[in-house]
C-alpha cells in the first residue's frame, strides 16, 4: 500500500518575508508586483486573507480590499534558496519526491519502516528549527487523499487520512475539494442537487460521462478516494497554463478580451510560484467554443505579456466565429537539454 505525504509549506513567500523583517510581524502583507492596473499579488499571508485578499488577485483590488496592506517585491533568489534547503531535509527521508511548486511537494514514504505519520510531523519540525518557517502535511494512501488532507490542520498542521478512513472521509466532502471541480464544475453539479462526494457516488458513470465528458469517468473513481497516480520525481515540467469555462459563452472577441485580465493575473501568480521553471519560450492561448471544437494558437520567442495573448485570443476567435465556452492561456519553457545551446530568457510581465 501506498503512503503519501503531501507537504505544504505556509505562506511561504509571504512567511520568509516576516522571518526576515520582524516589523512586518502581525500585520497584512502580500508578495507581489508593481501598484498599477498590471500588478498582480503572488501570494499574501493569512492577516491579509482576513480581509478578502488572496493569491492572483490584482494589487490595486487587494489594496482597494486592505489599504493598509504591505506590499513587498518577489524575491526569488531567496525562494529558491531556502526551498532547496526544505528539499534537502526531504531528501533525508525519500528520493521519492515530486516537487510541485518551490514550497509544495508530494513525498512517497512507503518503503519507510516508520509510521508516515510521524515522518511527517519530525519533517515539519525539522524544517521550522532549519528555517524558522513553518509547514503543512497531509497523509493519506494516494496523492489525493494526502493533498486534501494537507488542508485540513493549517496553518502549521497535519492531518492522516488511513485506508479504512476513506470512505467515511470522502462521503461528505464538498465536490469543490476535488481537483478540477470549480465554480462552473461545482455550479453544474448543485444544479442537480449534488454539493458531497457522497452525492455524486450516487450517480452512475454514465451521467457524470454525459455532465463532464472523459472527465466524468475521473470523477468517478475521485469521489471515491481512488487515485491510482504515481508520485514521480524530477518531473520535468514542460507548460504551465490556466483556464476557466464560463458559465454563459462569450459571443463577441470583446467579451472574450475583457476576461483575459483577469487570467493573465493567474498566470503571472502561477509563474512566480514555479519559479524554477520560469525560462519561458513561448506562449499560447486556447479556445473553445460553443460546439466543442478547439483550437490553439501558439506564438515563439515572445514575452507572456497581456497584449499577446490578445492577439492570440483574436486570432483563435477568428478562426471559428462560434461562441466561447472555455478560455486558456499559457507558456511553455525550454527543455534542459536544450537549455545550454539555445537559451531565450523572457522576464514575466507583473
Amino acid at each position: 500500500m501506498r503512503r503519501i505525504v503531501h507537504l505544504d509549506m505556509d505562506c511561504f513567500y509571504a512567511a520568509i518575508e516576516v522571518r526576515d523583517d520582524p516589523r512586518l510581524r502581525g500585520q497584512p502583507v502580500a508578495v507581489g508586483g508593481a501598484r498599477d492596473r498590471r500588478g498582480v499579488l503572488t501570494t499574501c499571508n493569512y492577516e491579509a486573507r482576513k480581509f478578502g485578499v488572496r493569491s492572483a488577485m490584482p494589487t490595486w483590488m487587494a489594496l482597494r480590499k486592505c489599504p493598509h496592506l504591505i506590499v513587498v517585491p518577489v524575491r526569488s533568489e531567496v525562494y529558491r534558496r531556502e526551498s532547496a534547503r526544505i528539499r534537502a531535509l526531504m531528501l533525508e527521508y525519500t528520493s521519492r519526491i515530486e516537487p510541485l511548486s518551490l514550497d509544495e511537494a508530494y513525498l512517497d514514504v512507503s518503503s519507510h519502516a516508520r509510521p508516515a505519520a510521524e515522518l511527517a510531523a519530525e519533517l515539519r519540525r525539522r524544517i521550522h528549527r532549519t528555517t524558522g518557517l513553518t509547514a503543512s502535511a497531509g497523509i493519506g494512501p494516494n496523492k489525493l487523499l494526502a493533498k486534501i488532507a494537507s488542508d485540513w490542520n493549517k496553518p502549521d498542521g497535519q492531518h492522516e487520512v488511513r485506508l479504512e478512513e476513506v470512505d467515511t472521509f470522502m462521503r461528505p466532502l464538498s465536490v469543490r475539494r476535488i481537483w478540477g471541480i470549480g465554480h462552473v464544475a461545482a455550479a453544474k453539479l448543485e444544479a442537480i442537487g449534488v454539493r458531497t462526494c457522497g452525492e455524486m457516488q450516487a450517480l452512475p458513470l454514465w451521467r457524470l460521462q454525459e455532465l463532464f465528458g472523459r472527465f466524468g469517468q475521473e470523477l468517478f473513481h475521485l469521489c471515491r478516494g481512488e487515485d491510482d497516480r504515481p508520485v514521480e520525481p524530477d518531473r520535468e515540467r514542460k507548460s504551465l497554463a490556466t483556464e476557466r469555462t464560463y458559465a454563459h459563452d462569450l459571443h463577441t472577441l470583446a467579451e472574450c478580451h475583457e476576461r483575459l485580465a483577469a487570467l493573465h493575473a493567474e498566470l503571472v501568480a502561477d509563474l512566480h510560484k514555479h519559479a524554477e521553471a520560469r525560462r519561458v519560450t513561448g506562449v499560447f492561448a486556447k479556445l473553445k467554443f460553443s460546439d466543442f471544437a478547439q483550437t490553439t494558437v501558439a506564438r515563439t520567442g515572445v514575452a507572456p505579456e497581456l497584449e499577446v495573448f490578445r492577439t492570440l485570443v483574436a486570432e483563435g476567435f477568428g478562426r471559428s466565429g462560434r461562441p466561447v465556452r472555455l478560455l486558456g492561456l499559457g507558456v511553455r519553457f525550454a527543455e534542459e537539454s536544450a537549455e545550454e545551446e539555445t537559451q531565450l530568457e523572457l522576464p514575466l510581465s507583473c
